[in-house]
């Protein structure tokens, strides 16, 4: 039997009928690999309505053809969160998208003096956001992701550079765009919510000619205010078309462009002064018990997020036979951001007031601008073959490649000029009409190229309907060229002005690195008939210096100095999938150990020095039941627990334990709907996060360990409801955080600022199709 999966050739559906919310709770529970895939040829007229989803979970493929068997046979921790889950639950962004997935979050909030911008992304103890790929091909830039143009995201956990090269050592994320199909269809949301949240999309596909051409036509348009957040604006709108030509044909041609343009104001979060965990600096001892209004702003009229996104890529794929497949991608993409948030401190010398009992006279500080003008750009090119063939008794089917890819990365640095700051905001109730700051680019620039060819092969061997052995290789060939320049004594790590006036623009760094990265993985499934498989993974995958952010560094303590090895991970997986009540509903087990080595750490042995001996682990367990108890009743929950901690090296946790910073120990998410027989739906579900450590960057420690190192765990409630008025339309109410809990979502390095959680909010819409 062929297991080739294609756009064209999508698996049959073994799963009956069910209702979104099934797919919502299937796909969001789907820890290790059972998931929800409404095939990419039926997207245009799927309606997004509670009662008319298919869930293919135990026997779906995710798209990228290194994967050649189904999900109940591969052995490894697969998640496929497929666009019926995230338009039901009214989700737009990839961060919103990845609550799905226990464990996995945005838990950081940057560093002292920076805000993280885009999708900063944890998973698995480790940062995984320069693991974030479109179509299989890596997807450059620090930006928020919008899904008006996603079928699915695929959460690929455990060591993913066989796959697709350098990577986070915890797993990647591969979103899968819509394109054209041989289906007429219209169908689109208009949404609109509290706290000015409005929002409109349309999918339009149409069929032409008689070879099997079509048009696709995806448009989103966005101006929402983010709910209990004070002048904080998402604003954007997007073009994708997709033309494809001859796709009843042996070969088949797309040909998909995108285009998204944002004019966000950005989010500088919130002091962490008077919460729970904060330690008075002197002179503060007066604002113990009086934490800041959730929903301040401390930011300014000037602070802007500008994005512009474009892509485009051409897909020829050609079927020599039923077993006997090529495709080629070819690829360009830019990503152009233009960006200043106005960031703050919250230590004693940034604070002042001119009576210590008025909370009124409290001001901040408004010193620490983030600058960006950043461009990254890709060209690459994947070719791919797929076989299948026996050996005797020994069924293949094989997987094998070249990619070439080249990245190419822009830094212009700005600076602030003859103004060096805002005006100060009240601390209690600040106005972002704010003066003072002039900024111009300095010249402290920073460029790098990144180009590497890669060559993989995958086979998988099955032997016999019980036993299947699954192995890959990869090597990837890469070169990093990097210069940049700084401002001469500028700390930290600067060049020394050598007798040039304080604040020329010198050149700082010209390094080239070079090297072949060879990663692999081995894994078997063990099937008791029908019902149980077994399974084992063993995996490794390595990160370069600048592979995540193509920056080197001269600096003796950063790991992308390039004298330094590759970093290396290692898992290890097992786990067991269920099959229960006729492919109804699934049960999943998986247990892995992940340890990751060569982290840089201080010589204990030589101050001042720094060496690769440090070694971090993370154990885990994840579970998911997933799937339907009857017709009309769903259900699905999951849960992850993580145990992480410092085998070796400097501890990287404020609170002094050996555990991984921004690492929830435990997370948990559940959701279960019912159909009642006059149509309408109701879902409710729960996503809990257990605590965490924030990092430590020194800081805090210098400052008396005055802000919070830990985020409490908490537990928040979502409801939908969902009524067909006809074929064509459905009314569709979400609430959000039903119980309004108040919660730290994300908090910075040195703990002076904090993401709020989102409050209690409602969002109607309205479905429809034609």
């Amino acid at each position: 039997m062929s297991y080739i999966k294609s756009r064209k050739h999508a698996p049959k559906c073994p799963f009956p009928a069910l209702s979104t919310a099934t797919l919502a709770a299937g796909l969001a529970m789907a820890l290790p690999a059972v998931a929800a895939e409404v095939a990419p040829a039926d997207a245009a007229d799927q309606a997004t309505t509670l009662d008319k989803v298919q869930v293919r979970g135990l026997h779906s493929f995710i798209v990228s053809p290194k994967f050649t068997q189904t999900l109940q046979d591969t052995p490894q921790t697969i998640q496929v969160i497929d666009k019926e889950l995230f338009n039901q639950q009214g989700a737009t962004t990839l961060t919103e998208a990845l609550r799905n997935s226990a464990g996995v979050g945005t838990f950081y909030a940057g560093e002292n003096g920076n805000t993280s911008t885009g999708d900063t992304l944890y998973m698995r103890g480790f940062d995984s956001s320069s693991s974030i790929f479109v179509d299989g091909i890596r997807d450059l830039g620090s930006v928020s992701r919008d899904l008006f143009n996603i079928e699915q995201v695929e959460v690929v956990k455990g060591p993913a550079s066989t796959d697709t090269g350098r990577s986070a050592p915890t797993g990647a994320i591969n979103l899968v765009t819509k394109q054209a199909n041989l289906r007429n269809a219209a169908s689109g949301t208009v949404s609109a919510g509290n706290d000015g949240q409005q929002r409109a999309n349309a999918d339009w596909n149409h069929a032409f000619g008689e070879s099997g051409n079509a048009l696709r036509l995806n448009a989103m348009w966005q101006v929402s205010d983010v709910p209990g957040r004070d002048h904080v604006n998402n604003s954007r709108w997007g073009i994708a078309p997709s033309l494809g030509f001859n796709l009843e044909g042996a070969t088949r041609v797309y040909l998909n462009l995108l285009y998204v343009k944002q004019d966000n104001v950005p989010d500088g979060f919130v002091p962490t002064i008077g919460m729970a965990g904060w330690k008075p600096q002197n002179g503060l001892a007066a604002l113990v018990g009086h934490p800041v209004d959730p929903e301040n702003f401390y930011g300014t009229r000037a602070d802007h997020d500008d994005v512009t996104a474009q892509m485009a890529t051409l897909r020829v794929e050609h079927d020599f036979s039923d077993t006997l497949k090529l495709s080629n991608t070819l690829r360009w993409g830019k990503t152009q951001q233009d960006y200043l948030l106005t960031s703050f401190r919250a230590m004693s010398s940034d604070i002042a007031w001119t009576d210590p009992s008025d909370l009124s006279t409290y001001t901040i500080k408004r010193g620490l601008p983030t600058f960006k003008d950043q461009r990254n750009e890709i060209l690459t090119d994947q070719l791919n073959l797929r076989a299948d063939f026996a050996t005797g008794a020994v069924q293949h089917f094989v997987s094998t490649g070249v990619e070439f890819a080249r990245e190419d990365y822009d830094f212009f640095g700005q600076a602030a000029t003859g103004g060096s700051a805002w005006t100060p905001a009240k601390l209690y109730d600040p106005d972002w009409n704010a003066t003072g700051l002039t900024w111009a680019h300095n010249g402290a620039d920073r460029h790098g190229k990144t180009t590497t060819v890669s060559a993989y092969v995958f086979d998988t061997l099955k032997f016999g309907d019980s036993f299947l052995l699954t192995a890959g290789l990869r090597a990837d060939r890469y070169r990093i060229d990097f210069r940049s320049a700084a401002v001469c004594g500028t700390p930290p790590n600067a060049p020394a002005c050598a007798g040039n006036p304080a604040g020329t623009v010198l050149p700082h760094l010209d390094a080239i690195l070079e090297k072949t990265l060879v990663s692999g993985k081995l894994g078997a499934v063990y099937k008791l008939g029908d019902t149980v498989s077994l399974y084992a993974n063993w995996a490794i995958s390595q990160q370069p210096p600048g592979g995540g952010t193509m920056e080197l560094s001269g600096a003796a303590n950063n790991a992308n100095n390039p004298k330094f090895e590759p970093q290396k991970a290692r898992t290890l997986e097992v786990g067991t999938k269920w099959n229960l009540i006729e492919n109804a509903l699934a049960f999943n087990l998986a247990l892995f150990d992940t340890e990751v080595a060569n982290e840089v750490t201080p010589d204990p042995t030589l101050p001042g020095t720094y060496v690769q001996t440090g070694r971090k682990s993370v154990k885990g367990i994840e579970a998911s039941v997933v799937g339907n108890i009857t017709e009309s009743w769903s259900v699905s929950a999951g849960l992850s627990h993580l145990s992480s901690q410092v085998e070796a090296g400097a501890l990287v946790s404020a609170d002094g334990s050996r555990a991984l910073a921004y690492t929830p120990d435990n997370a948990f998410t559940a959701w279960t709907t019912y159909r009642m027989p006059f149509g309408l739906s109701v879902g409710g579900g729960l996503r809990y996060v257990g605590g965490l450590t924030k990092g430590s960057d020194g800081a805090d420690t210098a400052n008396g360990g005055a802000t919070p190192a830990n985020i409490k765990s908490y537990t928040v409630y979502d409801a939908v409801l969902s009524y067909p008025i006809n074929d064509k339309l459905t009314l569709r109410f979400n609430g959000y955080n039903l119980f309004d809990k108040q919660y730290v979502a994300a908090i910075n390095k040195s703990g002076y600022r904090y993401t709020p959680g989102t409050p209690r909010t409602f969002l109607l819409s309205a479905d429809f199709r034609f």
